[in-house]
């Protein structure tokens, strides 16, 4: 399946733009250099001539994407995500986890945090139990972070208990990915209930990068 879409990335190969991405993404991954726009259009296009947008969502595609050397792939593989994520549900999250621990970076695993997992923890809160509780103290620094942003966008509907839970967890991290997230984390809810994080700040010994984020709407 995946030969028509190998054909037309590399019909769309740009050099040039590849080693800025190469160089942007701290050389962790190669790419096609094919920018994000005229990616989605190739895999619009894709999907519709393989009938992908219309089946239920295919987990053994995403894997075979999640594969690929280029990161191009990985990043076909989270627009389909996206088209099919009314599709995504609980029974997901152990190929979720399986992507945000592998070829992981913060491209990819900020989109997994916000969108997938972020829809399945609200449709089926006991996933937060079943898995997200343990991935708050996991060894691996991606499964944190997805822990503390995974509420990135429920406004009103944050269960701040549980986020202060999880944030105070990793305030002792020197991952800047992980003080990073607590002060992305921070930020958000600040625009929902600014006191509330005010005081959180206040109480607690964050990191001055988590704190800097953290405070900027209050």
């Amino acid at each position: 399946m995946l030969e028509l879409l190998t054909k037309e990335l590399d019909a769309h190969r740009h050099p040039e733009n590849a080693r800025q991405m190469e160089n942007y993404m701290k050389n962790h991954f190669p790419f096609f250099g094919i920018k994000t726009p005229e990616r989605r259009k190739i895999t619009t296009q894709f999907l519709k001539e393989t009938g992908l947008s219309k089946q239920p969502f295919n987990s053994e595609f995403v894997l075979e994407l999640w594969e690929k050397d280029e990161r191009e792939y990985q990043n076909i593989a989270l627009d389909y995500i996206e088209i099919k994520l009314q599709n995504i549900s609980k029974e997901h999250i152990s190929l979720l986890e399986k992507l945000i621990t592998t070829k992981s970076w913060w491209d990819t695993v900020d989109m997994l945090a916000q969108k997938p997992i972020g829809k399945i923890a609200a449709d089926s809160s006991e996933v937060i139990h079943e898995s997200i509780e343990d991935w708050s103290t996991n060894e691996n620094m991606w499964l944190r972070r997805t822990s503390i942003l995974f509420q990135l966008k429920y406004k009103e509907k944050t269960d701040e208990e549980l986020l202060y839970k999880y944030i105070k967890r990793n305030t002792d991290s020197k991952e800047f990915f992980i003080q990073k997230a607590i002060g992305w984390a921070l930020r958000e809810y600040s625009k929902t209930n600014p006191n509330s994080v005010r005081t959180f700040i206040q109480q607690n010994a964050l990191a001055k990068l988590s704190i800097r984020e953290g405070s900027k709407y209050i």
